[in-house]
């Protein structure tokens, strides 16, 4: 794998997120997919439904575009892999969230998270997509590698 080879990759992924994220994903599915029960799970698995549609559709944009040849079984588990993380922090409350900052509480993140609660430019959201892009660069890493490795 090249470092150009994961850059592209990234790229198509950052941009799909990006618009799965805040363009794609429903009004309902913001409000509901982090509150508890069945609601907030259904609306968060359809949210992360879409965002990975968008995210592959992106991908697959990139590689017509470049006539880079990537290999079915890495897409798919790196998308997964995106899937899996997106979920479980977008769970919010009841997700990944309070328990990394809870695990991190002496270097602050408990009390950033709650900085402008109930904005999208809260502590909680920086952190979400913090998350989200992380795990967008290891995503890209398990796609852009070579299918042998």
């Amino acid at each position: 794998m090249s470092l150009g080879r994961m850059g592209g990759v990234y790229a198509a992924l950052h941009a799909g997120h990006t618009v799965g994220d805040f363009w794609v994903q429903t009004d309902r599915c913001a409000q509901v997919k982090g509150k508890p029960g069945k609601d907030g799970q259904r609306a968060c698995a359809i949210h992360v439904a879409t965002l990975t549609a968008t995210q592959a559709a992106f991908l697959a944009m990139a590689c017509v575009a470049t006539g880079e040849r990537l290999s079915a079984r890495r897409v798919a588990a790196g998308l997964a892999l995106n899937a899996a993380s997106h979920y479980a922090m977008d769970r919010r409350d009841h997700g990944v969230m309070p328990v990394l900052c809870r695990a991190l509480r002496r270097f602050g993140k408990e009390d950033f998270a709650e900085v402008g609660k109930g904005s999208l430019a809260s502590g909680a959201a920086l952190l979400d997509q913090a998350f989200h892009i992380g795990f967008l660069a290891v995503s890209a890493a398990l796609i852009a590698g070579k299918e042998n490795e």
